[in-house]
């Protein structure tokens, strides 16, 4: 699969003009060439902080990225720069910078929040960039997580529960890595030495008392809790205590850095390439460079209408983009394998047939590949029409080469008799018997000349037609035939004739009947490609809500363990929820799928026009499956 345009540079993705959000259709143009998948590396933090340089090392580079060397923010909006991913092959390791929260250029803090949001959003590891130290003011400098309910919804619904939809985060919320820059204080904790992960978890301890003064230093906390369950620390020395070095750091070699500064470098680096995960929305839907420029397009416009981002409505819209564009993927796979399989005319309707299910069996496999959330199975539907539309074209072709084919060589075989009628060879004594050895020599010939396919009956019955009146004019004109052999000789005649009707009505009843099994065929394999499609989707779905459960189940035993036993008891009701959610989902598993596998049975019989009978076999199948 191609991995996409090589970026040698970083481009602009949501250009910030005027605290005004706008999506820079360039940059989306670069994801629209990416259909591989993608891990995507948003980094946020205080401006001059550093984020571009650590942005930089993960592209492989010094610089690409702008670092600037002054007070004022250099970066504006979020930069992107699309390179191959290091250790997985076929993925592209997509890498967001942001500008700086907290400039004091900026008029509306509301601006911050929503780039804040849109990093979340759009990343699949987010890396939230610090100075010095994890204390409370840091924390505080991190409001914006708790933001995070009011500038993101998971569902569209209107009655929808704030708590729940919070809850849905965590099923598409990025990991999320605390980088601590010039860290300068000692790595330990009651006099032991402890992790950088340790450092984290200690700081986010929630405070205990319920005055509002701890209530409002524990919200950054519980949200972060809350939110991102998967969590890292890396913390950093100086890079150098050379000022003029830090000052254009992007021109200093490795040597001149400091040496534990390279080695926490490598170690956060060699992490990210090595744990942060594909890009994925709920339900385990794979996010690739053109999936994830439709996902900035559609949240951006949210966001500039005065909606809030929902993730359910960009999954709608993506899935509306997408399963077009997986459809026409298919499609375009079956007319290119069919044109590369088949040569015209194939030597039955049969062979044409088997070439047709076996390029129909990879078109849907195709359509399954790059098709999600298909409702009611629509975009499937109108897959199983354009190739049905199509085998009718190829079904066509077929006969007309066919027919064409049988009819040049028919020609050059009777060339020689039909020189001969119109030279009267046969207007003489015996000239019937003459004339009958002619034509069946012809015969004899044309049924030897190869591939003459479907058509090769039907040409030869023209044929005879065309003959019949020459041959009678000869018979009766035949002077050395008494009247009783001329009259045995008609009938002999029309006996054949009528045998080679037989023969053409018993190939076409045949076809026919290859022509439903092909269709049943059709049905069964749209059938079982669905049925596997949904049982893997079904699962991505308990699997969020196992995710989500083991998630609040975690955090109410740290509650607990913590002493915070009424925060414990709060989250019980959200639990119950939870857990009757995921045993709804399971009871209704296997009706769900006999449901939509029911449903498209009908819709395929219906665009196939095949018989009843077929439909109660199919639909008698699909409910034998769920007994």
């Amino acid at each position: 699969m191609a991995p996409g345009p090589k970026m040698l540079a970083p481009k602009c993705l949501i250009e910030n003009v005027n605290e005004q959000l706008t999506v820079n259709q360039e940059a989306v143009q670069i994801l629209g060439k990416i259909y591989n998948p993608v891990v995507v590396v948003a980094i946020v933090g205080l401006y001059r902080t550093g984020k571009s340089y650590l942005m930089n090392r993960l592209a492989g580079q010094n610089s690409g990225f702008p670092l600037g060397s002054t007070v004022q923010s250099e970066t504006k909006g979020i930069w992107m720069w699309c390179v191959p991913h290091p250790t997985k092959p076929n993925h592209t390791l997509v890498l967001l910078d942001t500008e700086g929260l907290g400039d004091v250029e900026k008029g509306d803090p509301k601006n911050d929040s929503w780039i804040f949001a849109l990093a979340v959003l759009l990343s699949s590891t987010f890396v939230y960039n610090g100075m010095s130290t994890i204390n409370h003011q840091a924390l505080e400098q991190l409001h914006y997580v708790t933001e995070l309910t009011e500038l993101i919804r998971a569902k569209s619904s209107s009655n929808s529960d704030g708590v729940q939809n919070s809850t849905e985060f965590v099923s598409f919320f990025p990991s999320f890595i605390w980088t601590v820059r010039d860290f300068i204080l000692e790595l330990k904790l009651q006099g032991r030495p402890i992790t950088p992960d340790q450092y984290l978890e200690n700081a986010l301890k929630l405070i205990p008392g319920q005055n509002p003064k701890a209530q409002i230093s524990n919200l950054p906390r519980e949200c972060i809790r809350k939110f991102f369950p998967d969590r890292k620390c890396f913390v950093f020395d100086r890079p150098t205590n050379n000022k003029h070095h830090l000052l254009s750091i992007e021109n200093v070699s490795e040597d001149q850095l400091d040496p534990k500064f390279q080695e926490q470098t490598h170690n956060f680096c060699s992490y990210v390439y090595t744990h942060a995960k594909i890009k994925t929305l709920k339900e385990g839907i794979v996010v690739t460079g053109n999936r994830l420029g439709t996902l900035v397009e559609t949240y951006v416009s949210a966001i500039n209408s005065g909606a809030v981002p929902c993730l359910e409505n960009a999954v709608t819209t993506l899935a509306q983009r997408e399963n077009s564009a997986a459809v026409q993927k298919a499609a375009d796979h079956y007319s290119e394998q069919m044109a590369q399989r088949v040569r015209f005319p194939t030597d039955s309707l049969q062979e044409l047939l088997d070439e047709h299910t076996a390029c129909e069996k990879e078109a849907i496999k195709v359509f399954m590949e790059w098709s999600f959330k298909d409702e009611n199975q629509e975009f499937q539907k109108q897959l199983v029409k354009i190739i049905e539309n199509k085998k009718e074209d190829f079904l066509m072709k077929n006969e007309k080469e066919s027919d064409q084919y049988c009819q040049n060589e028919l020609n050059l075989l009777s060339k020689a008799l039909m020189q001969s009628i119109s030279a009267g060879n046969f207007s003489v004594p015996g000239g019937h018997r003459l004339y009958m050895e002619i034509r069946k020599k012809i015969e004899q010939d044309y049924r030897q000349v190869p591939r003459k396919g479907v058509k090769a009956g039907e040409v030869f019955r023209r044929f005879l037609q065309s003959q019949a009146a020459i041959e009678e004019s000869i018979l009766q004109s035949d002077k050395a035939l008494t009247d009783g052999e001329k009259t045995m000789a008609a009938e002999r005649a029309k006996k054949e004739a009528a045998e080679k009707e037989k023969e053409l009505l018993r190939q076409t009843v045949q076809e026919q009947q290859q022509k439903i099994i092909a269709q049943e065929r059709t049905l069964r394999e749209n059938i079982e490609q669905l049925e596997k499609k949904l049982q893997v989707e079904r699962e991505n779905i308990r699997r969020d809500q196992r995710r989500m459960l083991d998630q609040q189940l975690e955090m109410q035993r740290k509650l607990l363990d913590e002493g915070f036993n009424k925060k414990s008891e709060e989250m019980n009701k959200e639990i119950s929820h939870l857990k009757n959610r995921i045993e709804a989902t399971r009871k209704d598993d296997a009706p769900f799928i006999e449901r939509a596998l029911t449903a498209l049975g009908h819709g395929i019989v219906s665009t196939l026009s095949a018989p009843g009978i077929l439909l109660g076999k199919v639909v008698k199948g699909i409910s034998s499956l769920f007994k």
